[in-house]
C-alpha cells in the first residue's frame, strides 16, 4: 500500500525530519514489483536500516522500506557454509546468528547498524574485514525491467566503501539479497591493534569467533554512540587514499600521524585522527556536533536539520584541506 506525505524521522538513524510525496514496504519481490507499478521510478529511494543517510530536505519523490527477512543455508561442506540474508535483515541480527552456528568470518562486522541489503553497496567494513572478504553473491531487482539479476564477487567491482550500486548502478537495482560464504574452521582476524587490546582485557588469548564479536561490541560501545540515543549515521567520513609523498609531507610535522597500506604510490590516513588533530572532536553547535569519542561520528543532540549538520561536515573538509592538503570525502548518502 502506498500513503502520502510521510515523515521519515523514524527512518533515519540522524533522526531527521524530511517528508517524502509517497511512501510503501514490501517483504517480498513480488510486492516490491507491485509497488513499482503503481508509482514514478524516476524519483525513487529504496529504504533499508536509513543508518547511512543525511536528509538534507523534504523528498519529491516515492520512498520505499525493504523488509525482506529469513536467513537460510543453501550450500554446506565440511569447511565452509554458504548463508543467504534477505536484504532486510538487520545486519547485527544475521552476525549473531552466524555466531550462534559457529559460522566464521563475520565476527569483525558485529554491531554494525543498518541492514544485510546496505552490506554490498558499499562494502562495509571494520577491524580488518570488508564484504568483499566473505561475499558470495546477490539477487537484485532492476527497476525498469522488473529483471532479477544475480552478482558475484567480480560483478560487484568492491573498493574501499564502493561498489557498482554506489557508481555504475547507482539508481537502478534493488538488492533482494545477500549470500556469505563463511567458516566452519576458525582463522579469526585479530589483526586490528584495538581488538587485541580488548582481548587481553577479557583475559583471552585463544579467542573464538564469539570472543572476537564481544570484543569488537566492547570497542564500538565505548566509542561509538547508540543511534536509538543519540542521532548519528556512523562513520560520516572515509579515510583518505592518498599519494606517498602527502604523507611524508605530513609526518614532518605530525611523526605519529597513523597511516596504513594502500594501492601502489599511496597510503591510507585516518580521517578521524586528522579531524581530532584539527580540534574538531567534541565541538558543538547547539544542536549538533562532532561526537566527543569518535571524531569521524557527527550527532544530532536533537532539532538539527540535515543542511545544519551538512554545513558542519562541510567546514570539516574545508579546514582539513587548509590544514592537511587533505580532501575528505563523505561516506554517508547525502539526499
Amino acid at each position: 500500500m502506498i500513503v502520502t506525505h510521510v515523515d521519515l524521522k523514524p527512518y533515519n538513524t540522524f533522526g531527521i525530519s524530511s517528508f517524502c510525496n509517497q511512501f510503501g514496504r514490501f517483504s517480498t519481490p513480488k510486492e516490491l514489483v507491485e509497488l513499482l507499478e503503481q508509482v514514478e521510478t524516476n524519483n525513487l529511494l529504496i529504504l533499508g536500516g536509513g543508518s547511512n543517510l543525511l536528509l538534507t530536505k523534504d523528498f519529491d519523490g516515492t520512498v520505499l522500506k525493504n523488509e525482506i527477512v529469513g536467513i537460510e543455508v543453501v550450500e554446506e561442506n565440511d569447511t565452509h557454509v554458504i548463508v543467504r540474508a534477505g536484504a532486510g535483515v538487520v545486519w547485527h541480527d544475521l552476525v549473531l546468528h552466524c555466531i550462534a552456528n559457529n559460522w566464521g568470518g563475520i565476527e569483525n562486522l558485529s554491531l554494525i547498524p543498518g541492514s544485510v541489503g546496505a552490506s554490498p553497496m558499499q562494502n562495509i567494513g571494520a577491524y580488518g574485514v570488508e564484504i568483499k572478504d566473505i561475499f558470495h553473491a546477490l539477487e537484485a531487482l532492476h527497476i525498469e525491467t522488473r529483471e532479477v539479476h544475480n552478482f558475484d564477487l567480480e560483478a560487484c567491482e568492491f573498493g574501499y566503501r564502493e561498489s557498482v550500486f554506489k557508481r555504475k548502478y547507482k539508481g537502478q537495482y534493488v538488492i533482494l539479497s545477500v549470500s556469505y560464504r563463511l567458516q566452519k574452521t576458525h582463522a579469526t582476524n585479530t589483526s586490528y591493534g584495538a581488538i587485541n587490546e580488548q582481548l587481553n582485557a577479557n583475559g583471552i588469548s585463544e579467542p573464538s569467533i564469539k570472543d572476537v564479536s564481544d570484543a569488537v561490541i566492547a570497542i564500538r560501545q565505548s566509542k561509538l554512540p547508540n543511534p536509538k540515543e543519540l542521532g548519528n549515521a556512523g562513520s560520516f567520513f572515509k579515510n583518505p587514499v592518498v599519494p606517498q609523498d602527502r604523507v611524508d609531507a605530513i609526518l614532518k610535522t605530525y611523526p605519529e600521524a597513523p597511516n596504513y597500506p594502500a594501492e601502489a604510490g599511496h597510503r591510507k590516513l585516518a580521517a578521524g585522527w586528522l579531524i581530532e588533530q584539527a580540534g574538531w572532536k567534541g565541538l558543538t553547535r547547539n544542536t549538533h556536533g562532532v561526537h566527543a569519542k569518535q571524531a569521524l561520528v557527527l550527532v544530532n543532540y536533537g532539532g538539527a536539520s540535515g543542511k545544519e549538520i551538512f554545513q558542519l561536515s562541510a567546514d570539516i573538509i574545508d579546514d582539513i584541506q587548509t590544514k592537511f592538503n587533505v580532501t575528505l570525502e563523505r561516506e554517508v548518502n547525502i539526499l
